[in-house]
């Protein structure tokens, strides 16, 4: 736990430090947890910007993708400036203006089987805040592997979900053992997504950041939120353990990332 909080941190989080849940103690937390985040897009802006706002002392941004003019309108840490620049690179530049507190680590670079298990043991926390199966496959993979809670979101037209997955419940496996078939399921290039949207799960995701650092209230394990915008709705789905999971269940399959397919179907690699 870091020492007391300087006077300029007491006056940044004092909205914080006022709360009896959060307080001193709970501000130090924050400022002493590294978080990784797997993708700088539309979940990862609001993701960013509000746990640097929150003081994590630490965040990784992974991501090899440029900014793009048709980004920008839901991409909101990125600026008209920004087009052609690495998103990492913008992203950095957005953190660090927001909160000096706050160390940031660029990645510029695609999470892959080669790199996501040492990316992930540098990091108390993960978020997948990632746009394609794959990504979200390895991230569960490495995550659960190395008993790292890790926040999903995923974002789709006018709908999107949120589940947290603690390393000591079930996993994205057990909700989706495999990827859909290749083009069965349109991308937001193809099918596009209400600009406000990932802003409403992103806000989501990093609420259980900050709850998973300061180790208070309960999160979304084992649960999924499934959010409508068209009529504003919530369902809540149970997500339970499967044991026959390739990942976490009695006989698992997959004891290393290098032992699953992430490509097509997701699959194991002999499949």
């Amino acid at each position: 736990m870091r020492p007391d909080l300087d006077p300029e941190q007491l006056d940044r989080y004092s909205r914080h430090i006022i709360m009896d849940d959060v307080g001193p103690d709970g501000q130090a937390a924050l400022l002493d947890t590294d978080v990784l985040v797997v993708g700088a897009g539309g979940l990862g802006s609001p993701v960013l910007q509000y746990l640097a706002a929150a003081g994590i002392g630490r965040l990784g941004i992974v991501d090899d993708d440029t900014v793009e003019r048709s980004n920008l309108q839901r991409q909101v840490i990125h600026r008209d400036d920004d087009i052609g620049r690495p998103k990492v690179e913008s992203a950095r530049e957005f953190v660090t203006g927001l909160n000096p507190d706050v160390t940031v680590d660029a990645h510029e670079t695609r999470l892959t089987a080669d790199n996501a298990a040492d990316l992930v043991d540098r990091y108390d926390i993960v978020v997948d805040a990632s746009d394609n199966f794959a990504t979200r496959f390895l991230v569960n993979d490495a995550c659960t592997l190395s008993g790292t809670p890790f926040s999903h979101g995923a974002v789709f037209r006018f709908e999107g979900q949120v589940t947290t997955f603690s390393g000591e419940g079930p996993c994205y496996r057990c909700l989706f053992p495999q990827a859909p078939p290749e083009g069965t399921v349109p991308d937001c290039a193809t099918a596009g997504v209400l600009g406000v949207l990932p802003g409403t799960i992103g806000c989501l995701q990093a609420t259980e950041v900050v709850k998973l650092a300061m180790e208070y209230g309960e999160s979304l394990d084992g649960r999924l939120l499934a959010y409508d915008a068209t009529d504003m709705s919530v369902d809540e789905v149970p997500v339970a353990p499967d044991p026959t999971c390739p990942v976490c269940g009695e006989d698992p399959a997959i004891d290393r990332v290098a032992d699953a397919s992430y490509d097509g179907r997701c699959s194991l690699a002999d499949d």
